[in-house]
């Protein structure tokens, strides 16, 4: 049985290191935990039943409690196997760059480099439009091409 944990934001791979110790030293019949980049504030646990859950989940600080009910392995299965940001990304997406000399700047996307994994910008706010080239892990996508 799949349940989902409710946690604090930001703190779900905490949360999943914690439950996991705790599994192991309290010798709890835990499967498997899965704390996803792609859905903030939950993880997953699956467990024998509800009570072993409850057993799991007690007093595990930035936990706020769990959703009633059993999930479908079919609702977290596009959690398993993540896609690529790069495939995502297309030419004339505006982006915010989050890492290196330009964080916090936003810029526009001229090339990408599915290969390389690499992001050609070019600068928003610049005067003159430089070409800069980073990898995609220094970006986030602030809105689609129209």
């Amino acid at each position: 049985m799949i349940f989902a944990v409710r946690t604090m934001g930001r703190q779900e791979k905490n949360v999943a290191l914690l439950l996991s110790a705790k599994a192991e030293k309290e010798n709890l019949n835990v499967s498997s935990i899965l704390a996803s980049d792609q859905l903030k504030g939950y993880i997953f646990v699956e467990v024998d039943n509800e009570e072993e859950l409850k057993t799991l989940i007690k007093g595990v600080p930035k936990v706020k409690g769990y959703v009633r009910g059993v999930i479908p392995l079919e609702e977290i299965e596009p959690l398993l196997s993540p896609k690529k940001i790069v495939e995502e990304i297309e030419k004339g997406d505006v982006v915010e760059i989050v890492a290196g000399p330009f964080k916090g700047e936003r810029a526009k996307v001229i090339r990408v480099d599915k290969n390389k994994e690499e992001i050609t910008l070019e600068l928003i706010n610049a005067t003159v439009p430089i070409p800069i080239t980073l990898p995609v892990e220094s970006i986030r996508v602030v809105s689609k091409k129209k």
